[in-house]
C-alpha cells in the first residue's frame, strides 16, 4: 500500500511563516532585503532583529515546526480521482471523518489523520458493500462463465479476472473510482528487470524466480478460460488479458488485499477463499513500530481497524502488515522498510560452512542432523547480532569429535565447552566479515550500474536501499560479536553461563 479546506488555511500559515525567517536570514548588515538603499541605525537594527524572532523560543520553535512539516503530509483530498472515489465510497454507505488522502516524503501516498487519535480508537469501518470479494464477482456479468467453467477456478483466478475485466472496461467500469487510484505499475521483485533480479541477495532471488514461475503458471493454465470469456468482448481476448494484464492484476491482490475468514464457494476450486480488497483502507501504508487491531467484524458486517496507540492531528495514520523483514516486505509488498527492528540478513548453507574445516569427517552427519531438526533455513544474523538459531547451528558444526554424541544438548540450548564457544563464535564473525564484504561490493555494483542503466534507476534504487539496510544490520552485528569477543570469551569462569548474543 502507498505504502481542504481550513487544512489548507493552516499550512498556507505555517508556509508563511517559513518564508518570512527566510527573508530575515538574508538581512545583511544595516541594509533591509529589497530596499539596498535604505540604511537604519544600530538601535533599530537590533530592534528589527528582535522583532524578527531571533531569540532561544523563536528558535525551538522552527525547530519544530521543521521536524513536524518533514512528517506531514501534502493533503490531496481535492484531487478529482479523490473525490470521485469519497462519492463512490459514501453511495456503499461509507464516510470517513478520521482520515485523509495525502503525500508524506519517504512513504509517498497514505492517509493522514484529521484529527487527534487515541489509543484504541476506531480509525476505519469499512462496510462489507464496499470490499470486492470472490461473492462480488460472482454476482457480477462473469458469473455465469465462471460457474460452468471446468475445472473450477481458484479463488484467486477469479479477483484477478475481474480487475483485468474492469479495468479494460474504463469509464463504463461501476469500479472506476478505485481502480483509478491503484497503482499502474508494481516495484515487486517479480515485476523488475532481469538484470536487476540479479543483484538481489541470493535467498530473494531464489524466491523471486519461483514467484514469477507461479504467476507465468497461473497464466499459461488460465488461457483456455480466459479464451471462454470472449463473447463478452469486442476485442481479440489475448489482447485484454495478456501476461502483463494478469501481472498487473496478481501484484494488486498480492499486495493490497485484506484477510477474511476462509469462505467457501462451490464453483470454485478448494483453495482458501481468504483475500478481499478494500478500497481506500489500502491507502494505509506499513510501519514496523505500530500495533493495530484488524478484522471483519461479522456484527457490523464492516472491516475495522482500530489503533493501539495514539496519533497527532496530520500526522500519517500506520497499520503493521505484519513482523516481515525487509526481504519478505520486497517480495510480498514492493518496499523496503528503514530502521526496521525485523530487518534481519540470510546466511545460505554455501556461507554457513565456507569457514569450516573441509577435513572434518562427520560434516556431512551434522549437516543431515541439522536438517532433521530444521536448523538449516532460517538462520540470520539481526540487529543485536546472530540469531539463537545460527549460534546453535554454529555449535553443533563446531562439535570435536569426542563431543559429537553431545549433540542433542547443543539443540537444547545446553554449553558443551569454552573451545565450542569460542571457535563457534569466531566463525560468527568471520560470516559476518564476509557478508559485510558482500554488502559493500554489491552496492558499489548497484551504483556503478545506476550511472549506466538511466532507464533502471528506480529499480536499483530499491535494491541499493535494500542492500544498505542489510549493511546496517551487519555492522550492529560485528559490534555485537566484537563485544562478545573482548567481554565473554576473555573470562573462561564464566562458561557456565553463555554469551547474551542472538535471537530466536
Amino acid at each position: 500500500m502507498e505504502r481542504v479546506g481550513d487544512r489548507r488555511v493552516a499550512r498556507r500559515r505555517g508556509f508563511s511563516s517559513h518564508i518570512r525567517s527566510t527573508q530575515d536570514s538574508h538581512v545583511s548588515g544595516t541594509t533591509v532585503l529589497g530596499s539596498p538603499e535604505i540604511r537604519l541605525a544600530p538601535t533599530q537594527k537590533l530592534q528589527f532583529s528582535m522583532q524578527k524572532g531571533r531569540g532561544r523560543t523563536s528558535r525551538i520553535r522552527r525547530r519544530k515546526h521543521l521536524r513536524s512539516s518533514e512528517s506531514r503530509g501534502v493533503n490531496e483530498s481535492y484531487k478529482s480521482e479523490f473525490i470521485e472515489l469519497k462519492k463512490w465510497l459514501k453511495n456503499r454507505k461509507f464516510e470517513d471523518r478520521n482520515l485523509t488522502p495525502a503525500r508524506f516524503p519517504g512513504t509517498g501516498r497514505g492517509l493522514m489523520s484529521r484529527t487527534p487519535l487515541r489509543e484504541g480508537q476506531m480509525i476505519i469501518s469499512l462496510p462489507e458493500s464496499c470490499l470486492l470479494t470472490t461473492e462480488t464477482v460472482i454476482r457480477s456479468y462473469l458469473g455465469v462463465y465462471i460457474t460452468k467453467w471446468k475445472p473450477r477456478p481458484s479463488p484467486l483466478l477469479v479477483l484477478c479476472t475481474f480487475l483485468v475485466s474492469e479495468r479494460h472496461a474504463g469509464d463504463r467500469s461501476l469500479w472506476k473510482p478505485y481502480l483509478q487510484i491503484l497503482p499502474k505499475t508494481y516495484t515487486c521483485p517479480v515485476c523488475l528487470e532481469p538484470e536487476v533480479v540479479n543483484l538481489l541477495p541470493k535467498a530473494l532471488k531464489a524466491k523471486t524466480e519461483e514467484q514469477r514461475a507461479h504467476v507465468q503458471k497461473l497464466f499459461t493454465s488460465s488461457r483456455d478460460f480466459f479464451s471462454s470469456l470472449q463473447p463478452l468482448f469486442v476485442e481479440p481476448i489475448d489482447s485484454i488479458f495478456s501476461y502483463s494484464a494478469l501481472l498487473w492484476a496478481w501484484c494488486t491482490v498480492n499486495t493490497r488485499a485484506v484477510y477474511l475468514r476462509p469462505r467457501k464457494q462451490e464453483c470454485l476450486s478448494a483453495e482458501p477463499d481468504t483475500c478481499a480488497l478494500a478500497p481506500y483502507l489500502d491507502l494505509l501504508n506499513h510501519s514496523p513500530h505500530v500495533q493495530v487491531n484488524a478484522a471483519f467484524n461479522e456484527k457490523t458486517r464492516c472491516y475495522e481497524i482500530r489503533t493501539a496507540s495514539g496519533c497527532r492531528k496530520h500526522e500519517e495514520v500506520f497499520i503493521c502488515y505484519g513482523p516481515h523483514d525487509n526481504q519478505r516486505l520486497l517480495l510480498e509488498y514492493g518496499f523496503v522498510s528503514p530502521c526496521n527492528p525485523h530487518a534481519c540478513v540470510y546466511v545460505s548453507r554455501d556461507t554457513l560452512v565456507k569457514y569450516l574445516p573441509s577435513t572434518d569427517k562427520q560434516m556431512n552427519k551434522k549437516i543431515s542432523i541439522l536438517k532433521d531438526h530444521g536448523f538449516i533455513e532460517n538462520l540470520t544474523f539481526g540487529w543485536d547480532g546472530p540469531s539463537w538459531r545460527l549460534l546453535t547451528a554454529l555449535k553443533l558444526l563446531c562439535l570435536e569429535a569426542e563431543k559429537f554424541t553431545c549433540w542433542k544438548k547443543v539443540l537444547l540450548g545446553e554449553v558443551i565447552s569454552y573451545a565450542n564457544e569460542k571457535t563457534s563464535l569466531d566463525v560468527a564473525q568471520k560470516i559476518c566479515h564476509h557478508l559485510l564484504e558482500e554488502s559493500s561490493a554489491m552496492l558499489q555494483r548497484v551504483s556503478h550500474m545506476k550511472d549506466e542503466e538511466v532507464s533502471l534507476v528506480s529499480q536499483l534504487a530499491l535494491v541499493e536501499t535494500l542492500w544498505r539496510e542489510e549493511l546496517k544490520v551487519l555492522q550492529a552485528s560485528a559490534e555485537t560479536l566484537a563485544s562478545v569477543h573482548t567481554t565473554y570469551l576473555a573470562s573462561p569462569e564464566r562458561l557456565g553461563s553463555p554469551p547474551v548474543v542472538g535471537v530466536t
